[in-house]
């Protein structure tokens, strides 16, 4: 398993409920702003019409990075630690 490098217009989900902004775990926004070199990132969640219901910053343990493609067979498991 590779390392969840988190880049501008990645697609992600939620990792844990944000009940302030009645956010849930596993609700997919788009990484649209990296802040402070990579320390918290802008991610914005919209609707299936394409419509922004909620803006929000998050940390990079508060979210994953959702792949669509398969893995790479050659790729060799990293232990990553927070």
């Amino acid at each position: 398993m590779s390392k969840n490098v988190l880049n501008l217009l990645d697609i992600v989900a939620l990792t844990e409920d944000i009940p302030e902004y009645n956010l849930l775990r596993g609700q997919v926004g788009t990484i649209v702003e990296i802040l402070a070199d990579g320390v918290a990132f802008e991610v914005e969640f919209s609707d299936r019409n394409g419509q922004t219901y909620e803006s929000v910053g998050l940390r990079p343990a508060q979210i994953m990075v959702l792949h669509f493609e398969p893995a790479d067979p050659n790729l060799k498991p990293e232990i990553v630690t927070v």
